[in-house]
């Protein structure tokens, strides 16, 4: 898998938290366990392409 895939393949993910994360949120009731989950996993996929491309 080439630097360039890769960081797409990262960046879909991160949409997909994103919008995982809204739906969750706007919720009648949200679980914040999730909640902190999905924020925990897309600050770690930013992470991950912020070294790659630095």
């Amino acid at each position: 898998m080439s630097v360039q895939s890769h960081i797409e393949a990262l960046t879909a993910k991160h949409a997909t938290l994103e919008q995982e994360l809204h739906s969750e949120q706007c919720r009648p009731s949200p679980d914040l366990t999730r909640i902190t989950s999905l924020k925990r996993r897309k600050l770690e996929i930013k992470d991950e392409i912020s070294r790659i491309t630095h």
